[in-house]
């Protein structure tokens, strides 16, 4: 595994005392500066709360297989865009490894992992989907919005053994517009029918006519989650 890097990210501090966090994780080509400019551009007042530190991290930028081996700022690798192949996982492992220390930085900081969110838009909430069920399955839960796992991810077989051991497997909350046309909603639909096989708690929304997208209605949703899994610890 590669050495943990630091991760450029930005971040929306809480208004008041800090005692819940959430990692925002961008799609292929972003920014976290430019996921939380959509955010703010969709969602009125952008997504921010009196408690909860929004973190957004930056994806370094790496060789991406479906862009003929161009730089990206992508979390890991992909043979191709399709839930048909397999995954890439030691690009995916390396980035869990680097993503892990800013969850750390937070524990660090007084937050509890059980007061921790992490989820991401497309790409970001595969990695997302990674971090969480293979490798920090104690945190608050997990968001994946228009994203999708491949059909033989191992992400499903580790929710099965986190099941197994007699664990509860962190709470998923999924979004997917019905007209995307580069990550299939019906690939958001299989993803959450195979979590929820394993054993995962799952909330799927699906979105009438959004495309491959973020929306104001689709935040609305993901901030009333966020609220319910990361109340408030004392009146703010």
């Amino acid at each position: 595994m590669a050495a943990v890097r630091k991760l450029q990210m930005c971040a929306v501090s809480p208004s008041a005392k800090h005692s819940a966090s959430v990692i925002f994780l961008h799609g292929s080509g972003d920014t976290g500066q430019g996921l939380r400019a959509w955010v703010r551009d969709v969602i009125v007042p952008e997504l921010a709360f009196p408690h909860i530190r929004v973190i957004y991290p930056t994806a370094p930028a790496r060789p991406y297989t479906p862009m003929c081996g161009a730089l990206s700022t992508v979390w890991f690798d992909r043979y191709k865009i399709s839930r048909d192949c397999p995954e890439h996982l030691e690009s995916i492992d390396d980035m869990c490894a680097n993503l892990g220390s800013i969850i750390e930085e937070e524990v660090k900081a007084g937050i509890p992992k059980l007061r921790i969110l992490i989820g991401g838009f497309s790409m970001g909430g595969a990695m997302a989907l990674h971090l969480v069920c293979r490798y920090h399955p104690d945190v608050a839960g997990v968001f994946a919005l228009s994203s999708f796992l491949n059909k033989d991810s191992v992400a499903f077989q580790a929710v099965a053994d986190t099941v197994k051991a007699g664990h509860h497997p962190p709470e998923m909350f999924q979004c997917h517009g019905t007209s995307d046309d580069l990550v299939l909603h019906q690939w958001g639909v299989d993803t959450s029918v195979l979590l929820k096989k394993a054993g995962m708690t799952t909330t799927f929304h699906s979105l009438a006519g959004l495309h491959h997208q973020l929306s104001q209605h689709e935040m609305e949703l993901l901030r009333s989650w966020i609220l319910k899994k990361l109340p408030p610890t004392t009146p703010c």
